[in-house]
């Protein structure tokens, strides 16, 4: 630990815990050994992180958020295992985020960029990209990954193993149990898509040319009288060369659990 931190004399913070320049810890809160944070976090009263975890630079953690548990898997015996994290997320009231297992990787991971609203819970051996947004009590089981800039809707439930794509719009409340397609609307108990999410791509300076071969690219796959493979061969013959439909068609050819249709 650093001498140019702030740590609040209540505190508990483990001699072999690392802290980056300008980061402060606040009231009740205590860091475990094999922790490392980066400089300028700051870490807010009664916050728990354990490691071994490593955080980026610039994080935030709000109250009574634990970062770095042991994992829910009964199939946990005490094994080593890891939680990355990158720059300038924002972990607000009640977020828990837990370490991987040996049988899934061993290391849950989290980019930089996210917001991570109250009570998110995000599971061991899930991997979240950059820029994701999860609203209050959004829920990931183990094994989940979650690609950029992604969306997942309060109180919203992704089953384990099951993927989110890039730009992906989950709305509240909803169950996923297969794939939810990058940027799409998704939607329900159990869950069914939308349509491309227009609104939220629009938001994002998507080209109006790449929003309409997202569109047509949809309709070819499920309104089309064609099955799946078929709609893939199609896409690929007649949208050739749209970089953001050819990553939708590689998300589907990539899928074991399906996709939401």
């Amino acid at each position: 630990m650093t001498a140019r931190v702030g740590v609040h004399s209540t505190a508990q913070v483990d001699a072999a815990a690392r802290l980056g320049d300008g980061t402060t810890v606040g009231p009740f809160t205590v860091i475990g050994a094999e922790v490392t944070l980066g400089p300028g976090c700051e870490v807010g009263p009664h916050a728990v992180i354990e490691g071994p975890t490593v955080m980026g630079a610039r994080c935030k953690v709000f109250p009574f958020a634990c970062i770095g548990m042991a994992p829910q898997d009964l199939k946990y015996r005490g094994e080593r295992t890891t939680i990355e994290i990158g720059d300038d997320n924002m972990f607000r009231e009640g977020v828990t985020v837990h370490r991987g297992t040996q049988g899934g990787g061993g290391v849950t991971r989290i980019g930089s960029g996210n917001l991570l609203m109250a009570q998110t819970h995000i599971a061991h051996d899930c991997q979240v990209g950059s820029g994701v947004i999860f609203a209050n009590a959004a829920t990931l089981a183990g094994h989940v990954v979650v690609e950029d800039n992604a969306t997942i809707g309060a109180f919203s439930g992704v089953h384990q193993f099951c993927r989110v794509g890039e730009h992906a719009y989950i709305g509240g409340y909803s169950v996923i149990t297969q794939d939810a397609l990058p940027f799409v609307l998704t939607v329900g108990n159990r869950a069914k898509s939308f349509g491309i999410n227009v609104v939220g791509l629009e938001r994002k300076n998507f080209p109006p040319e790449s929003i309409q071969a997202l569109r047509q690219a949809y309709r070819i796959l499920f309104r089309s009288k064609l099955n799946l493979d078929q709609a893939l061969d199609r896409l690929q013959n007649e949208l050739a060369g749209q970089k953001d439909v050819a990553r939708m068609a590689a998300f589907i050819r990539g899928s074991k659990r399906g996709v939401i249709r």
